[in-house]
């Protein structure tokens, strides 16, 4: 088997002697080539050298969500094909590792590593959905390119956090579960909209529903952790079904209160529910439009600001090694 391995050199929870550990462990029981990422979108560049490949059976990405993002945008460049494409092997680098410990992978990288070696011995792998969104027709956003989602992706609220991290980040600060609930709290006092909403969900055969202030959609379950506690705003999402969204039409005081202890407390059985909660489960494809601009997000990557975006959940679309 040949592979490429792209390492994100930033991943937070791997040193370099950590990585050379694993690029030994990888390279003694398959033809590896190692690659360093070196600018923002350079895994996307790779995974689509690998996707145009003929000798490339797999592509490994080494760190955190956003470099497993950019490895399937750049396989998927040209649209799924299980035939033909490179299967996809997550070892986690990253602060939190939503998608490979959704997979059921250890979130060490080193006992990650392992199980990927056991897996490609004994010739594992698993066909999983992945979400696809693009910029609606007839919008200002229509020109926006399609990009894929592995885990989640979010229109306001959320991404509003999100944007906040990832500013923080830039100006030296360590991505850490505090530094995120910092960022709730602020993007929370900051929000000019919790009493009513500016989004709007529309989908084909039924009537749209308006005045959402949190869209969050779900290509499997949890949402994401918070330390080692996992969190499911969609708990019947997965990677075997279309997505599934959760809103929110209100964002009080006492509706924070209410839905964030219910997200804390939240199981696989159970998510936030309420009377102001929207649970949608299997979508094949919808939009979200917004009276303003807000910001989206996915994956945990924030992508500016958008009006109108349309979803598509679309299965079987990756070989994954697990």
């Amino acid at each position: 088997m040949r592979a490429l391995l792209v390492v994100n050199p930033a991943a937070t929870t791997t040193s370099a002697r950590t990585r050379d550990v694993l690029i030994h462990a990888l390279a003694s029981e398959m033809k590896l080539e190692a690659v360093t990422t070196e600018y923002r979108g350079h895994a996307r560049d790779l995974g689509r050298q690998a996707a145009d490949s003929d000798d490339i059976d797999l592509v490994v990405a080494l760190g955190g969500d956003g470099t497993v993002n950019e490895v399937v945008n750049g396989l998927l460049h040209g649209g799924p094909d299980l035939d033909r494409l490179p299967g996809l092997a997550v070892v986690p680098g990253g602060s939190t590792n939503v998608f490979a410990r959704a997979l059921g992978l250890p979130n060490d990288p080193v006992e990650a590593t392992g199980a990927l070696l056991d897996a490609v011995s004994d010739k594992r792998e698993r066909v999983v959905s992945l979400g696809l969104t693009a910029g609606t027709p007839g919008t200002a956003d229509e020109s926006v390119p399609a990009r894929w989602f592995t885990f989640n992706a979010g229109l306001g609220f959320d991404a509003g956090v999100v944007g906040r991290v990832e500013q923080q980040r830039e100006l030296g600060k360590t991505s850490t579960h505090s530094l995120y609930v910092r960022q709730v709290l602020r993007q929370f006092l900051g929000e000019p909209n919790r009493r009513r909403g500016t989004i709007t969900l529309a989908r084909e055969g039924a009537d749209p529903i308006s005045d959402l202030v949190v869209a969050i959609v779900s290509n499997t379950t949890p949402w994401t952790y918070l330390g080692n506690r996992p969190m499911y705003t969609s708990p019947k999402a997965s990677f075997d079904k279309g997505v599934d969204v959760f809103g929110l039409t209100r964002l009080s005081t006492a509706a924070v209160a209410r839905y964030g202890t219910q997200l804390l407390t939240s199981s696989p059985e159970r998510g936030p529910h309420g009377k102001h909660v929207v649970s949608l489960h299997d979508m094949d494809r919808f939009t979200l439009h917004s009276k303003v601009p807000l910001p989206l997000q996915m994956d945990g990557d924030h992508l500016g600001l958008r009006t109108s975006v349309t979803f598509t959940g679309v299965r079987r679309a990756l070989r994954v090694i697990v």
